[in-house]
């Protein structure tokens, strides 16, 4: 038995098509009710607290998305909040949708930026992205919902801050968050190197390029991450890191007494730990039972989950890593991007 199972299903998918979505992407699916059902009952036995999620991309992307949520509540043991993260493709086409947010007591919620108009519709992966999350915020405001920005960083949409340091100040968000009790909050950071992110590995900030980070900008991000400097944000170079790691001969176990179960449109099952690779699948629920399915977990079966298990690190650094890079890494993000390339090798 495990102390908690979270088990999300992919049932609708996504609008966008972000460069940086650690997921990736897949095409969309069109799931049903029933399907949600089914999968819960796959893994209820298992756990004396299962939660369950209709989605792991776009939350609350379908139209009957209360009727989701109500779904959702009455499969799961425990009773979540709402995710800080929200559809801005809905929250602009669906008047209601925000009044619901509202009525469940959703507090603050989550957009992301790239820059202005140009770059944030070309990582968005869609046209009018930016317009439709200015008009988010709006929206949120005038609903008494402080908005939290997100913007990843690269060495292509740097010199976009500025523009976003504008933006905030035209837009006054401190002031009119106060005026409602609220915070507006924002941070910077690189993200992740998997997913559709590791294809931006050639451009990933270097430490040349923190200097270039209005002041502004900077002291939203260290008041959000509760650091003291920028270099703590987005970490250490890529040199360093295989300096330090080349010695590391540890091994570990993905494996959790709380795991979180990320289940395709396809009904693949794989781990909550990268993104659903090939190299993570734990099973089908279609087609193999969940037993082997739960098992394949526990005994570290997946492809990355038996090579972390049993590749020295320092063998992964040696083979993946390289020993001039300049890029910014956390040392968590950089082990999972040597596993993933690693195992793909």
């Amino acid at each position: 038995m495990f102390t908690s199972i979270t088990v999300c299903l992919d049932m609708f998918g996504c609008p966008n098509r972000c460069k940086h979505c650690w997921i990736g992407h897949s095409p969309n699916g069109n799931l049903t009710n029933d399907d949600l059902k089914f999968v819960a009952e796959k893994f209820r036995p298992f756990t004396n607290c299962l939660k369950v999620y209709d989605w792991y991309r776009e939350p609350d992307y379908k139209d009957n998305y209360q009727e989701l949520w109500e779904l959702c509540h009455s499969l799961s043991d425990t009773h979540e909040k709402h995710f800080e993260l929200i559809s801005f493709w809905r929250i602009v086409r669906d008047k209601e949708y925000v009044k619901w947010l509202s009525s469940l007591g959703l507090e603050k919620a989550q957009l992301t930026l790239f820059g202005g108009e140009e770059k944030t519709d070309y990582y968005t992966g869609r046209k009018n992205a930016y317009n439709e999350i200015v008009e988010a915020i709006e929206i949120l405001i005038e609903n008494k919902i402080s908005p939290r920005i997100q913007v990843f960083v690269n060495k292509d949409n740097i010199n976009e801050l500025p523009f976003i340091e504008k933006l905030i100040q035209r837009l006054d968000l401190e002031n009119r968050c106060k005026s409602f009790g609220g915070e507006f909050s924002l941070f910077l950071h690189q993200g992740s190197c998997d997913g559709e992110n590791e294809k931006l590995y050639d451009i990933r900030v270097t430490p040349d390029d923190l200097n270039k980070i209005p002041q502004s900008l900077i002291e939203h991000t260290l008041r959000y991450f509760h650091k003291t400097s920028i270099e703590e944000v987005f970490g250490k170079t890529e040199q360093m890191l295989y300096e330090q790691l080349i010695r590391n001969h540890s091994t570990a176990s993905y494996v959790s007494p709380t795991p979180v179960f990320y289940v395709d449109r396809e009904f693949h099952v794989y781990p909550n730990i990268a993104p659903p690779e090939p190299s993570w699948l734990l099973g089908n629920l279609k087609t193999d039972k969940i037993e082997t399915i739960l098992e394949n977990y526990t005994e570290s079966k997946s492809v990355a989950q038996h090579t972390r298990l049993t590749v020295p690190l320092c063998n992964m650094v040696e083979s993946q890593g390289d020993c001039k890079s300049q890029r910014l890494f956390s040392e968590g993000d950089y082990i999972e991007y040597l596993l993933n390339t690693y195992c793909r090798k």
